[in-house]
């Protein structure tokens, strides 16, 4: 292996795009499809520059920090750190972006180590890195500690094994085709509702949340945090208000972003219960990435996750016609709500396992 002479930098962080010094941001939002392109062949999982400068530009909820690796003045490979900012967050997010062209030269030791150096610096006491898998059986699968699917090997999983993380979790990425037939969506999403009952109603809107739905959604999103299975994974309890939403929400259609919330009240209590939310970038005939969905536990077992799935695809297709498909990540040991998936005609297209170390 020959070793590279290298160069690392932190990101530099534009505040537009349009900027003389953009040309940085652009090329890590370039990566970042490119790796998602290599390792599944699926660059769409990856958000653009565009979407995702917003998000560094606000540290109030999750601090974003980057490093660029160069050999002779080439960018040879990226890593981005991302810290949850409650105070009993524990965990750093780790994100390595190196092309197959530059593995194996030793630029993606050095970048982990870079980030691994900066987790230390911000007081963290556990990585956590995400690698992405195409669906398929080799000689050599892994298996997580939860038990649930199984990953094959790949380099960026010996290296990670090779630094001391556990593969703690496998989630399953699937699509669902908005061009088929809508008549079984239709079908499920009236069977659901006759399940529910007169107690649960759907809401729906287009963000940003009107006011009046700020507080009960800022609840329902925060339990996201701690009701989806996350296995041994350290993720901290997130705290949610109104402001947050707002925060939240000026990030996600900053760059011309559209997203459509389906929710469930519980009439009784006034509560939201439930929720479902479709994401698609400025550009309308892209693919759709289904974001955060939701039953709160109290509420399971009412076919709530069904009705929310099917009302909003259904109501998707009627706003985004020219959306191909929706994309969604699911934990291999949700198996209710993949049972919805399932039913409902979403079908596996690659793997993600979860990997984490304590340090």
């Amino acid at each position: 292996m020959n070793t590279l002479t290298l160069t690392i930098s932190p990101l530099v962080v534009p505040r537009s795009l349009d900027d003389a010094d953009a040309a940085e941001f652009l090329a890590y939002g370039e990566l970042n499809r490119r790796i998602c392109d290599e390792a599944v062949g699926l660059p769409d999982l990856a958000p653009d520059a565009a979407q995702m400068l917003p998000a560094w530009h606000d540290n109030t909820d999750t601090l974003q920090t980057g490093f660029v690796a160069r050999a002779e003045g080439e960018i040879v490979g990226m890593v981005t750190v991302s810290f949850a900012q409650e105070a009993e967050a524990h965990a750093a997010e780790i994100d390595l972006l190196v092309p197959a062209e530059h593995w194996g030269h030793g630029v993606e030791d050095a970048l982990l180590a870079r980030a691994e150096d900066e987790a230390r610096s911000h007081g963290r006491s556990v990585l956590q890195v995400w690698s992405l898998h195409r669906p398929e059986e080799t000689d050599r699968m892994l298996v997580p500690r939860t038990g649930w699917g199984r990953i094959p090997a790949i380099g960026l999983t010996d290296l990670l094994e090779a630094h001391g993380f556990t593969l703690e979790q496998v989630e399953r990425n699937s699509e669902f085709d908005l061009q088929a037939d809508a008549g079984p969506l239709r079908r499920a999403l009236t069977d659901a509702q006759s399940v529910a009952g007169e107690d649960y109603r759907i809401v729906e809107w287009m963000l940003p949340t009107p006011p009046e739905l700020r507080n009960g959604f800022a609840r329902v999103l925060a339990r996201l945090s701690t009701d989806a299975p996350s296995g041994e994974m350290d993720f901290v309890a997130e705290e949610w208000d109104a402001e947050r939403v707002v925060r939240r929400e000026a990030q996600l259609t900053g760059a011309g972003q559209a997203v459509s919330v389906v929710a469930v009240e519980h009439v009784p209590s006034g509560e939201l219960v439930a929720y479902n939310e479709l994401l698609i970038s400025a550009d309308r005939s892209s693919v759709t990435h289904q974001f955060g969905t939701l039953v709160s536990k109290e509420h399971r077992g009412h076919r709530l996750g069904m009705i929310v799935k099917c009302a909003n695809l259904l109501r998707w297709r009627e706003l985004m016609p020219s959306s191909p498909v929706v994309s969604t990540f699911n934990a291999e040991e949700n198996r209710p709500m993949l049972s919805i998936n399932e039913a409902i005609g979403f079908v596996p297209v690659s793997y993600a396992g979860a990997w984490q170390k304590k340090i």
